[in-house]
């Protein structure tokens, strides 16, 4: 796939993820504590909750890789995290946020920009 296209798709997906981040209620309009977003832990696992992950980290860095037209990471595996993070999970309907998550590790480990 050309690299545009990588992009476009992206862009799209990560989009979508918002919006349906937004749909289930698990968007902020407040930022966590800049402390928290210093963790070393993947995922800010113990800093940060999966979604304010999703929010403050992931989607923005995604979007800044392709607004530099820069290298996308070379594998991407937040489903099997989120899946399993949010296995037993009944406050918000996961299956779309799943999906998304699945499309943008998809996109991201069949791109040949890496």
């Amino acid at each position: 796939m050309p690299a545009e296209n990588i992009y476009q798709e992206l862009r799209k997906n990560l989009q979508q993820l918002e919006l349906e981040l937004q749909a289930q209620k698990l968007w902020s309009a407040i930022a966590p504590e800049p402390k928290a977003l210093e963790s070393t832990t993947p995922f800010m696992y113990d800093t940060l909750k999966l979604h304010q992950w999703l929010q403050w980290v992931y989607i923005p860095r995604l979007r800044a890789v392709i607004d530099a037209k820069g290298v996308l990471p070379h594998q991407s595996h937040v489903y099997p995290l989120a899946s399993h993070e949010w296995e037993k999970s009944t406050d918000f309907d996961k299956s779309n946020l799943l999906r998304l998550i699945n499309r943008i590790d998809a996109c991201l480990n069949g791109s040949d920009m890496t």
